[in-house]
């Protein structure tokens, strides 16, 4: 669909003000909101992502990219929780693991499981494996998600998992991992419930995990 190649080379272009006037467009044109994330924004930024693993663009660059990506999202949020009606009692804690200040994904899917009904806590990025501890014993939630950029901050993931056994409290939460780096099979391996390879789909093995719809092929089997 040409709109989702004129909201992807907004993102590129970090237009900010293209990406809102695209996203409210898409909405009076009665586009599925999530499909035009997952295939206008999001492709949008995968290809600012690769320009910049090539060294062909660089932070400052990446960082407008990601602010107009976010601008056009929250028309779609404030949309869909418009629609939304009641909030779920279904709760998660998100949030980047320690040492990876990447939280743009996180953030997309932080937008999305609050648009089906998820009451979501966010911890933000660089969250040290204790915090995340001292917020399950706080906040109870269903579901902890935990994302990864760098395969350097990858190794915390297991000391989480460790840390919530270690505390009696694996089994009181699921625990769902994503991350360009994160593979599904070493998410299991690792003792996580499920993966999320993007955003949509992070969604679809949430609401699995909680009991709340159908299996996902990021659950584990």
């Amino acid at each position: 669909m040409q709109l989702f190649k004129e909201m992807a080379k907004a993102v590129i272009e970090g237009d900010e003000e293209q990406a809102v006037l695209l996203a409210k467009e898409t909405l009076t044109k009665g586009v599925d909101p999530t499909e035009a994330i997952e295939k206008g924004f999001s492709e949008g930024m995968k290809e600012v992502g690769r320009r910049f693993e090539k060294l062909e663009i660089y932070l400052p660059e990446v960082i407008i990219s990601a602010d107009a990506m976010v601008a056009g999202v929250e028309i779609f949020r404030e949309h869909l929780l418009a629609k939304g009606g009641e909030i779920s009692p279904k709760t998660v804690l998100l949030g980047t693991i320690q040492g990876d200040v990447h939280d743009i994904g996180k953030n997309i899917v932080r937008i999305m499981l609050e648009s089906n009904g998820f009451r979501v806590y966010d911890l933000g990025r660089d969250v040290p494996v204790v915090q995340f501890i001292e917020k399950v014993k706080e906040l109870n939630p269903d579901l902890i998600g935990v994302s990864a950029l760098m395969t350097t901050t990858m190794v915390h993931m297991p000391k989480l998992i460790e840390a919530l056994q270690e505390n009696g409290l694996r089994d009181k939460v699921k625990v769902m991992l994503g991350g360009a780096p994160v593979l599904p099979e070493w998410a299991k391996q690792i003792g996580a419930d499920g993966y999320g390879e993007s955003a949509m789909e992070a969604v679809r093995v949430a609401k699995r995990l909680v009991g709340l719809e159908g299996r996902g092929k990021g659950d584990e089997t």
